[in-house]
């Protein structure tokens, strides 16, 4: 057994310990992260990516003058739609003395604190009124503002931007990156949605997601594959900005849904990519049909998550219910994963050593490696290094 002892991302718990994992090109054979101190009786948290979009709900619900809360990394949210039709988000909890301003009133242009009635402009966080004021208080409300973040939707959700914590106040017209959205090869296409909590931190929910191993015994079922079917698989994979790829491939021929293309008569192939901080993009392609999807996963606390999915795509197009059908057997396969994550959440408690190893674990440490790197650039601390010097060969057996 080889260890590699480098440092890698800082975790927090009550009291600070640090997850150690393989950050060198040539990954050793097992690479072991301890677990935190045994007085510790959870799991522990794990650093968060800030500045990033993160979706916090589907924005169907934010509808009428209802108001819908929400939690980001750990921060609680506010959201609403106004009567403009652009969505909103605010940190919920008043400026004056911190009561949730989801217990209070929203018109559809303010959003109205039900303790002393300030008043706020949602998008922005501008105060707008403060009752008590009397004709002789010299205090501008316009000049306070309450935490509101830029909330946009796309592909069915609100996607909040969560700045660092210090940047300060953050607008819209600011130079964000770009709002993740699933890629579409057509404007003619279905789509769903598919969503679960997942209670695990972030590390945990990710690595989960990029694990080409556990498919024939998580995901066993006439449907997909079955434990009989596992044999060795080769993938090419390349590095990308924030992440990597594997690269075009045609994709595994022990899954029952991959199969079913084949009455198109087209060769198959699948570009799957990961890029930080929690984006898993997969899309197919059949001839002109196609299949894409953005699965997420999103820190909601430090030491929870929550998994969705939306897929586009226009293969069966004209097959009756096929949107039904899709959803039924894709959240089945969700709960799936959703149960094992349950599972070993109750594992984590005990709080054991574990370990990655070669090659089906090597794309987990490549995001170990991508997110301590991103950590260090956003405290100063130089560029961030991708731990991919080029395309490399994986082998496993799934």
């Amino acid at each position: 057994m080889a260890i590699n002892p480098t440092e890698g991302l800082t975790t927090q718990v009550e009291t600070k310990t640090r997850l150690k994992t393989d950050m060198g090109p040539e990954p050793a054979s097992l690479a072991i992260y301890p677990s935190p101190p045994t007085e510790v009786e959870t799991q522990p948290t794990t650093a968060l990516i800030y500045d990033e979009w993160y979706p916090a709900m589907r924005s169907q619900s934010l509808k009428g003058k209802r108001l819908r809360t929400a939690m980001l990394l750990g921060i609680p949210l506010v959201l609403g739609r106004k009567a403009d039709g652009g969505l909103f988000a605010m940190r919920d909890s008043c400026p004056h003395r911190g009561i949730p301003l989801s217990c209070g009133w929203f018109d559809g242009d303010r959003l109205t604190c039900k303790y002393h009635g300030w008043a706020f402009e949602p998008r922005s966080g501008q105060c707008r009124e403060i009752p008590s004021l009397t004709s002789i208080d010299t205090l501008d409300p316009s000049k306070i503002y309450a935490v509101a973040f830029p909330c946009e939707e796309r592909d069915g959700y609100a996607w909040v931007f969560v700045p660092k914590p210090g940047r300060g106040r953050v607008r819209g017209s600011d130079n964000l990156p770009s709002i993740p959205e699933t890629p579409k090869l057509g404007t003619r296409y279905r789509s769903a949605h598919l969503t679960a909590d997942l209670p695990c931190n972030i590390d945990h929910g990710i690595i989960g997601l990029m694990d080409p191993a556990h498919g024939p015994f998580v995901h066993q079922a006439w449907w997909w594959r079955t434990r009989q079917s596992i044999h060795e698989k080769e993938k090419h994979f390349e590095p990308i900005p924030e992440g990597f790829r594997m690269s075009a491939h045609a994709p595994s021929g022990n899954s029952a849904p991959y199969k079913l293309l084949g009455v198109y008569g087209e060769p198959i192939t699948t570009i799957i990519d990961f890029v930080l901080p929690n984006r898993r993009y997969e899309t197919i392609q059949c001839g002109p049909k196609w299949f894409s999807s953005l699965t997420t996963v999103t820190p909601t606390t430090p030491s929870h998550c929550r998994i969705d999915v939306v897929a586009a795509w226009n293969i069966f197009y004209n097959v009756p219910l096929v949107t039904t059908i899709a959803k039924f057997f894709g959240g089945r396969f969700v709960r799936q994963d959703q149960e094992t994550m349950i599972q070993q959440a109750e594992g984590l408690k005990h709080n054991p050593s574990l370990m990655l190893i070669d090659d089906a674990d090597r794309p987990a440490k490549w995001y170990f490696a991508l997110k301590q790197a991103r950590l260090e650039a956003s405290e100063g601390k130089g560029e961030a290094k991708h731990p991919m010097a080029g395309p490399v060969k994986l082998r496993w057996r799934s």
